[in-house]
């Protein structure tokens, strides 16, 4: 008899069906499986026909952004990750777009939610050390750059395959733009069990103070299993967390009952920063003094080696641009609008070395007081130009073509004053002294919005 559990078998003669033909976008990215969903994207395991590797694709459907007025949010999201090279960060590797769609390609977190992991029950002690740690590096990363999450809770910290966290979904993040004239910001946003007092005060807040609260109550569900701050009332909990009340499992151990109390102190003002936090004897135990060093500087030395690394070493970077890349320089094959705020770029053609064009552009930093780093090699190389806060204030990027001839790309940071440096200053540098007719071409091109 056979086994009625399994697949019945083809009737003698009978050829099996075709499986359907797997869903490609762009030519590119094979769609295996849908992973999960939300109110506003869905988020699939793709593969990369190009170079055979997963990722995850989030495809954000441009009617509920519009319906639902996010675009401004889905633009932020895309112009901070695209800041943001830190290991326990989740890259943004490539936003692409159809009529209907904006597409994420982001790195894959294989092992999924961290949230998973607590909602099977509290984790050891030094594993939430751990975890806490990786958090503690990403956030203090993000706030020398100028951003700050404001929706962190273990649903959007993601784990790769190593087990190593990944802080996701900057789509509510706050940048020094957004910073009112009185030093605070005031848009209400947040998880109800994860949200900081001061914003539920209505008087403004540091972005950086909140995002600290938000840690406290990730370390405690770490710890305990369960949330600080519950109530089915909500606003009976949100008095719970507007005054502090909460009770640690007997369990803790006084150092890190001590930690937390810190962290989830009501009064910003009295609540502990991310310096502090690396001094507690409770965080640092068992961390070596490099180590300890490697955490104070939020991982710069990696993040810089990304950026001048495997950022830029591609199978794209050593080789001249032919016909297609040319072409898709024009306005109406650019996908740059959606990359941020308003922001200018500018493109010329030129007969000089990359080196040549990128040391003007060196030598107008420094006059200006900026930071300037080079990146990349051979084929694609150039510079970010950064302000003493770590904000972009522009990047430069030198492609070779054919011939011994290259072409120039420069864009704003986004901001006024970088558009004014862009425009008055790095630009007039990076063509340097006017040059015979016939030996550049300028190829400017201010982005558009994809429809």
């Amino acid at each position: 008899m056979p086994d009625s559990g399994g697949p019945a078998a083809p009737k003698s003669g009978s050829r099996e069906l075709p499986r359907p033909a797997a869903k490609v976008l762009f030519g590119r990215f094979e769609l295996v499986r849908l992973l999960g969903f939300g109110a506003s994207a869905r988020v699939y395991l793709a593969r990369d026909l190009r170079s055979g590797h997963s990722v995850a694709l989030k495809a954000i459907p441009k009617g509920r952004v519009a319906k639902n007025s996010l675009s401004h949010n889905v633009v932020r999201e895309i112009a901070i990750m695209r800041r943001l090279r830190h290991p326990h960060i989740l890259r943004l590797l490539e936003v692409l777009a159809s009529r209907s769609k904006i597409y994420f390609v982001l790195e894959l977190a294989r092992g999924g939610e961290l949230f998973a992991q607590v909602a099977r029950g509290r984790l050891p002690e030094d594993i939430s050390r751990r975890y806490f740690r990786q958090l503690l590096s990403a956030v203090g990363y993000c706030h020398s750059r100028g951003v700050f999450h404001r929706d962190l809770k273990p649903e959007n910290l993601l784990l790769d395959d190593a087990g190593n966290l990944k802080v996701s979904d900057f789509g509510l993040s706050a940048v020094p733009e957004q910073i009112r004239g009185d030093g605070l910001l005031h848009t209400l946003c947040g998880t109800p069990a994860y949200v900081a007092p001061e914003i539920l005060d209505r008087k403004g807040y540091d972005g950086a103070k909140v995002d600290v609260w938000s840690c406290g109550v990730i370390l405690y569900v770490l710890n305990a299993g369960y949330l600080p701050f519950n109530d089915p009332n909500l606003m009976a909990m949100y008095r719970k967390i507007y005054r502090g009340e909460y009770r640690c499992p007997k369990w803790t151990s006084p150092e890190l009952r001590r930690l937390i109390g810190r962290l989830l102190d009501p009064n910003p003002e009295r609540r502990i920063t991310v310096d502090g936090i690396l001094r507690d004897p409770w965080f640092k135990k068992g961390l070596g003094e490099e180590e300890r060093t490697a955490l104070a500087k939020f991982h710069l030395a990696e993040t810089a080696e990304a950026e001048n690394g495997k950022f830029w070493k591609s199978e794209e970077a050593d080789r001249a641009l032919n016909a297609f890349d040319i072409i898709s320089f024009a306005s109406g094959l650019d996908l740059s609008g959606l990359f941020g705020p308003p922001s200018d770029r500018e493109r010329f053609i030129s007969a000089e070395t990359a080196e040549a064009i990128l040391a003007r552009a060196e030598d107008m930093g420094a006059k200006e007081g900026l930071v300037v780093r080079r990146r990349g090699e051979k084929g694609l190389a150039g510079v970010v130009v950064e302000g003493q806060i770590g904000n972009l204030v522009a990047s430069v990027v030198v492609r070779r073509l054919a011939g011994g001839l290259v072409v120039v790309e420069a864009e704003d940071g986004g901001g006024a004053a970088e558009m004014f440096f862009l425009k008055e200053k790095l630009w007039s540098a990076l063509k340097g002294p006017a040059t015979e007719p016939g030996s550049s071409a300028s190829v400017t091109d201010r982005p558009r919005q994809v429809s």
